[in-house]
């Protein structure tokens, strides 16, 4: 396959171009930047000049691909919602260039959170745009899929290696910053996770094996405790390990606070039966401590 990669350069669209390539694909990756350019040349993939906001680049990298992966997102969360709407342009971009084909188009979204506490699973629908922006994404895969494109679209939980891990990648720098690695209350709400690599694997086999219309999540643990993510950091960077209070939490948190408290448990066993994948890294605790 000739597969478009958006955000190809980026810490999890790098990993999924080099899984395409060893399982013998061919890549043409969006870039905007010459250094970007250069990486995925060196990496032996075609170069496609553009970036979100130019929906003509994402058309045409569609049209002439045989299948795409959209893993690019602005994570500028001072612009989150204005982000969450550029993303539903780009899915619709690229899903009219895939328009009277069958071709695969993968695209992103989060797992989210379930207030009842059990695990999301992938049989959950989406949540609205309305009450979380970014449920914007997979609206627009509905809408592509209303369309006749092949569409599916995967859920991403805290992706993580030893240099990043998501959402906890800036919990980790705030820690830093104030001198304490903080958790909220008694800090048993539970985040899931998965390794950069198991991700990469997954978004291939979701590529050459999913179907119209599906919803994967790429979870290799359900939920780990936030206390225990505090914990990991804590013990790293040799600091104090504290609780805050809901009040203390805002000041301490800032941005992160809208996620710190969540408790977003969720599921891959769905995933798992229906496309043989079986996540094998190491764990989220065990990339944060090593």
């Amino acid at each position: 396959m000739r597969v478009f990669v958006t955000g190809a350069t980026g810490f999890i669209g790098s990993a999924i171009v080099q899984e395409l390539m060893g399982a013998g694909h061919q890549v043409l990756g969006l870039t905007r930047s010459d250094a970007g350019a250069k990486w995925l040349a060196d990496t032996g993939a075609e170069v496609h000049r553009g970036d979100l906001d130019n929906l003509e680049s994402l058309r045409s990298g569609a049209e002439k691909s045989d299948g795409v992966i959209h893993c690019a997102f602005n994570h500028d969360f001072s612009k989150f919602v204005a982000n969450c709407e550029a993303d539903r342009a780009a899915i619709e971009a690229l899903g009219t260039g895939l328009i009277g084909s069958d071709k695969p188009l993968v695209i992103t979204s989060g797992t989210g959170h379930n207030s009842s506490g059990q695990p999301r699973t992938e049989e959950d629908a989406l949540v609205p745009s309305s009450v979380n922006p970014r449920g914007a994404s997979e609206e627009a895969g509905l809408s592509v899929l209303a369309k006749g494109v092949n569409v599916s679209v995967m859920r991403l939980p805290q992706v993580h290696n030893r240099e990043k891990a998501g959402l906890i990648t800036y919990i980790k720098a705030l820690a830093q910053e104030k001198g304490v690695s903080a958790y909220i209350g008694d800090g048993l709400n539970r985040w899931p996770a998965v390794h950069l690599l198991d991700t990469a694997h997954l978004y291939r086999l979701a590529l050459e094996k999913g179907r119209a219309g599906s919803r994967y999540h790429a979870v290799g643990e359900e939920g780990v405790s936030f206390r225990k993510i505090a914990e990991a950091i804590g013990k790293k960077m040799n600091i104090p390990v504290v609780s805050k209070s809901s009040e203390e939490a805002g000041a301490h948190f800032s941005w992160l606070n809208l996620f710190a408290a969540l408790d977003m448990p969720a599921s891959s066993t769905l995933t798992q039966e229906r496309l043989g994948w079986h996540p094998t890294r190491i764990s989220l605790l065990e990339d944060l401590e090593s």
